[in-house]
């Protein structure tokens, strides 16, 4: 693997900062948490985005959340068909083996995923359309969701469509046997939110009223 570099150095010297000060000051907490495994309450599955910062948006420690990020935080549904599912598993391992209280959908504004799927489906981005193209076939999960926010304004329908992300995935979340079965016991909860990264605003929804300010 002659391809593989050595890392940056601006990222070896954080990574050094950060075992001189955070590390070495909770050194004994970082040893509990490798020896004890993990038990976190809360599944988040958000975007790749690198403006989206889960942890520091809840004020998070490590072992509270079990994160998994993919483009545009979108779940398929429950499809087993012999195929490579990351996030698929990803879920199932929170569900049934972590037993996590909540999974939280966590979407955002100015989502670049979203957006490709908005232009693809829009028309104005056929290299999206292509079967080679793995961001249009992952955004293929997100066309329900624009199809019912197609007749909005234009300005006013890739915000809809964010929130529509959330709300495909949490959809999406309740075709996976182990997760309605979890729900319908009660054991877990699905929660969809939704962050403006520029105005630091978070909403959550609320299946009576929409997406409202918490």
């Amino acid at each position: 693997m002659h391809y593989a570099k050595p890392l940056p150095a601006y990222l070896v010297q954080r990574f050094n900062g950060w075992k001189a000060t955070s590390y070495q000051e909770n050194k004994a907490w970082f040893r509990r948490l490798a020896e004890s495994g993990q038990h976190p309450r809360a599944m988040v599955i958000s975007c790749c985005d690198s403006r989206v910062h889960v942890t520091s948006i809840f004020g998070a420690d490590e072992g509270e959340f079990f994160i998994h990020r993919n483009v545009a935080n979108l779940v398929p549904p429950f499809s087993p068909d012999g195929q490579v599912h990351g996030t698929s598993a990803a879920v199932e391992y929170a569900v049934t083996a972590l037993r996590v209280a909540h999974i939280v959908v966590l979407g955002h504004s100015h989502c670049g995923g979203v957006q490709g799927c908005h232009d693809m489906c829009s028309g104005a981005a056929p290299e999206l359309e292509l079967a080679s193209s793995f961001v249009g076939r992952w955004m293929d999960i997100l066309r329900p969701g624009y199809a019912r926010v197609a007749h909005l304004p234009d300005a006013a329908r890739p915000r809809a469509l964010e929130k529509e992300a959330v709300l495909v995935s949490l959809e999406n979340l309740m075709t996976f046997p182990f997760v309605r079965a979890a729900v319908e016991a009660e054991r877990l909860t699905l929660h969809g939110l939704w962050t403006d990264t520029g105005e630091g605003g978070l909403e959550q929804y609320d299946p009576a009223v929409g997406f409202v300010p918490v």
